[in-house]
């Protein structure tokens, strides 16, 4: 199903939410009374000023408990250091923000644990990943709202709602997977010597050094990028090498992996305000490149995506990310089977 719902904002910017609740009016819901529905969303970097406001947030859970279901606000801890590595700053950023329990009526949840170990893997079957390692949320949670700013964003040149699931589901070493190769590189000023690369590495390539230090055996190493993910110092390197167009796959793969065990009971919504250059991961200002339209709303992340692309035009994102094979996503979308024109 890509049927897509598109509700224009009209008047003031507090009018906005109007615009939000005309189309969850309209949208088929799948959430039965009782159901557990994640609200899956980005709240923004710690000194980002462009994400979106949680009024927005507010109104998909009032719209939920409406139902008699049970929503709760969730996002991933992030790969670099920043206001979202860990389970604590995630939530603190997310306070600062606005995102708290009293203000939007439902729980704030970090999905991967505060030390982003609760994740699962699940089939993948694709050219890179077998599997895909994503946050346990994905497997013991009744229905999702997939809820994404669309903007721009410097590797994928856009950002929405296969970028919320793909990253945003993602475990952290399945984030740095998919950026790189990933193969450990210490940074000794930074190690602390606490054994965690070792516990984790699932293979025994991380071991202790007479030094006490870790040493990596790269013949066995099979780049999994948990002791990168989970390095609590961040001394081992985070690599950003992929090639553009590999990167571009990557995120379809880990994308239709988790849509694949989430479609029969998601919908996805876009929200098409204040469309950024970059996405809400930097701090600071972030410019505009185009003015506020609206939401656009469906059952499949690939088909909202390119709605939302369709009503703004390329040109933006093109003009800001040059010579970077976005449209690789769409294309890859439909081989693997994530989307399909109806």
């Amino acid at each position: 199903m890509s049927s897509i719902l598109f509700r224009s904002i009209k008047g003031r910017s507090d009018q906005y939410t109007k615009a939000l609740s005309s189309l969850l009016g309209d949208i088929k819901s799948p959430f039965k009374s009782g159901a557990m529905v994640g609200i899956k969303l980005h709240w923004g970097e710690r000194g980002n000023h462009s994400f979106l406001p949680p009024v927005y947030a507010k109104e998909i859970a009032g719209w939920l408990t409406m139902q008699g279901a049970k929503p709760f606000v969730f996002d991933t801890t992030a790969l670099y250091s920043g206001g979202r590595r860990t389970g604590s700053d995630a939530l603190k950023t997310a306070e600062e923000h606005g995102y708290t329990a009293d203000y939007l009526g439902c729980p704030v949840v970090i999905a991967d644990g505060m030390d982003g170990r609760n994740v699962v893997e699940i089939p993948a079957d694709f050219k890179y990943f077998q599997t895909v390692q994503v946050a346990a949320v994905t497997e013991n949670t009744d229905g999702f709202v997939i809820f994404s700013h669309f903007k721009g964003h410097m590797a994928a040149v856009f950002g929405g709602a296969i970028k919320n699931i793909s990253m945003g589901f993602a475990s952290r070493a399945q984030k740095q997977r998919m950026h790189s190769d990933a193969r450990p590189s210490i940074k000794r000023e930074k190690c602390t010597q606490c054994g965690v690369c070792i516990e984790v590495c699932p293979v025994g390539a991380a071991k202790s050094g007479d030094d006490g230090y870790p040493v990596y055996d790269l013949a066995t190493c099979i780049g999994c990028a948990q002791c990168i993910g989970l390095c609590p110092e961040m001394a081992l390197k985070i690599l950003w090498n992929t090639d553009d167009k590999v990167f571009q796959e990557k995120l379809i793969e880990t994308a239709a992996a988790v849509w694949k065990r989430i479609k029969e009971k998601s919908i996805v919504i876009n929200a098409l305000l204040n469309i950024t250059a970059e996405c809400d991961c930097l701090p600071g200002e972030n410019p505009t490149m185009f003015h506020d339209l609206g939401f656009v709303g469906g059952y499949n992340p690939v088909a909202v995506d390119a709605e939302s692309l369709k009503l703004i035009g390329t040109e933006p994102f093109e003009k800001a990310h040059p010579n970077i094979p976005w449209q690789r996503q769409f294309e890859y979308a439909k081989e693997t089977g994530f989307y399909l024109d109806d």
